[in-house]
C-alpha cells in the first residue's frame, strides 16, 4: 500500500496518508473539517534506476563477466570431445543408422 500526500486547500495543512490504491481520494481536512483536501501528485514513488539502460546485465561488474565467458569456455570443450567418444562407440560395435521413410 502507498503513502499518499494530502494538502488542505483552506488552511494549508499537509499530511500524509497509508491507504490502498483502490480506496477513493480523502476529502475532508482532519484540522479543520472542511472538504476542502487535494491529494497531491508525484509522490510516494520509491523506485530506483541505476546505470545506464535496465537490464540485468548492466548491474554486473567487469570481473563477473570475464569469469562468466571464461567458464562458459571450459565447459563448451568437454561436450565436444563426448560427442566424438559417443559416436565412435556406436561405429566400432557394428550398429548402423537406418533412415526411415
Amino acid at each position: 500500500m502507498p503513502t499518499y500526500e494530502y494538502e488542505c486547500q483552506d488552511c494549508d495543512e499537509r499530511f500524509e496518508i497509508f491507504h490502498p490504491m483502490s480506496e477513493k481520494p480523502r476529502k475532508t481536512c482532519p484540522k479543520c473539517g472542511k472538504d476542502t483536501l487535494k491529494r497531491l501528485l508525484g509522490t510516494g514513488a520509491g523506485i530506483i534506476f541505476k546505470g545506464s539502460g535496465f537490464y540485468c546485465t548492466d548491474y554486473r561488474s567487469n570481473t563477473y563477466s570475464n569469469a562468466k565467458k571464461a567458464d562458459a569456455s571450459s565447459s563448451a570443450a568437454p561436450a565436444a570431445k563426448t560427442e566424438t567418444k559417443t559416436s565412435d562407440a556406436g561405429a566400432s560395435s557394428g550398429k548402423t543408422a537406418e533412415k526411415k521413410t
